[in-house]
């Protein structure tokens, strides 16, 4: 299962995901998440956890694409941590 979740974010914020299984955690801007949906080579900042919660900080400003990619069984959490 892929979870999406689109937000605005502001330079340093933090995403915080919990789940219950080793997942991929991809934050990437509207253009690499374009890229992510057809196929292609993405940029992401994240990658593979094993223990949580994850936390990845946002370099800039912009609109970010989350993406939790887990088993179909999971249970996850996602929240942002505002600078």
């Amino acid at each position: 299962m892929a979870i999406h979740s689109r937000e605005y974010l502001s330079s340093g914020d933090l995403v915080v995901v919990n789940c219950t299984h080793q997942s991929n955690v991809l934050v990437m801007d509207d253009t690499n998440f374009r890229a992510y949906q057809r196929g292609g080579r993405a940029s992401y900042y994240g990658g593979f956890f094993t223990h949580f919660p994850a936390r990845v900080r946002v370099p800039h400003a912009a609109n970010w694409n989350v993406v939790l990619e887990a088993p179909d069984n999971a249970r996850y959490g996602m929240s942002v941590v505002r600078n």
